[in-house]
């Protein structure tokens, strides 16, 4: 799974294979490309990100457009390559996770947000159903202060804490800074890659083994594993601010995570070097349903993300057709 997702991360200049004449721009914007620089497309450490980006570049190929897709760090994109033009593109920025990296990015006025994806961000600690028999008290948060959830939960290496599988550091969500402040005995154990993290999953899964782990939607994993996110007391930005703001008068983070818009940015730019770009780009968006599709194609039915974005974009021509106009 990890090599899918690295095949459709390495490349820089990606030929696609597609003919020009695969998408037809309408007659007023026949001018491009207006410039022959490189669109640079970020990829980051997730499977979805990464087949937004080539369906990108895809479509910005079939038009002339030169496009480099250039693997990146999530949320330090957002503070250099995107306001410095260093890259062009980033599909995916999600309010669970890049809030502050977002806000901080309007206010340097070198970005710009181009629109919702149109998928709704959820990511949270999530559990499989059989694990509810050792834990009836979920999905409520307050179960897993009971020490013999929590050990329900652990593996020798974090008895008799539980072990908390969150995602690589990169994507912070500070699920570390949520134990402590909550008084949780979980263990935070951070994978190193998200192919790791659902590869984790599936072992777990099929021998029914403890495992509670960071999973988000869209994705396929909520829609093959059957299993429910923890309830943690609602997210306020206060509580993420100010350690008076929630149920612990003395820490921050004791709340659940953010849910949201996931986001499109560009370097500011863009539209003045690329406006034909920079129009289908902002209109481009994507179902959370086909979203979660494509990337099952990749990491369960073992399609490349070039072979899975090209479909995409053959069953989506009239659609894609309109976002130049």
């Amino acid at each position: 799974m990890l090599e899918m997702i690295r095949r459709g991360a390495v490349a820089t200049t990606v030929a696609m294979g597609l003919s020009a004449g695969l998408l037809s721009l309408p007659a007023s914007a026949q001018s491009v490309p207006e410039s022959t620089d490189p669109i640079k497309i970020a990829l980051f450490d997730w499977t979805s990100v990464n087949i937004n980006a080539t369906i990108l570049a895809q479509i910005l190929k079939a038009q002339g457009y030169n496009v480099e897709l250039v693997t990146s760090d999530y949320l330090s994109s957002l503070q250099t390559g995107l306001q410095t033009g260093d890259l062009t593109i980033g599909m995916e920025f999600w309010d669970t996770t890049a809030g502050e990296a977002m806000a901080a990015a309007d206010a340097s006025g070198k970005t710009e947000r181009l629109g919702a994806l149109g998928p709704k961000a959820k990511e949270e600690w999530w559990y499989p159903l059989y694990m509810k028999e050792k834990c009836p008290g979920l999905p409520n948060w307050e179960a897993l202060k009971d020490p013999a959830c929590a050990e329900a939960f652990s593996t020798p290496e974090t008895a008799p804490k539980g072990r908390y599988v969150g995602g690589p550091v990169t994507w912070e969500g500070f699920d570390d800074e949520r134990v402590e402040a909550l008084g949780l005995p979980f263990e935070v154990i951070h994978a190193g890659t998200d192919a790791a993290m659902f590869a984790e999953l599936e072992s777990a899964y099929q021998r029914k083994a403890p495992v509670m782990l960071w999973v988000y939607s869209p994705h396929w994993a909520p829609a093959k594993y059957e299993g429910e996110w923890v309830e943690f007391p609602e997210y306020s930005k206060e509580c993420y601010e100010d350690p008076s703001v929630g149920v612990n008068p003395d820490m921050a983070y004791d709340c659940g995570k953010p849910f949201g818009e996931i986001w499109k940015y560009a370097w500011a730019g863009m539209k003045d070097k690329w406006p034909v770009a920079h129009k289908i780009a902002t209109n481009y968006s994507i179902s959370a349903d086909d979203l979660n599709a494509l990337s099952g194609q990749v990491d369960l039915d073992g399609k490349s993300i070039e072979d899975a974005a090209a479909g995409w974009i053959e069953a989506n021509k009239d659609k894609i057709a309109s976002w130049a106009q």
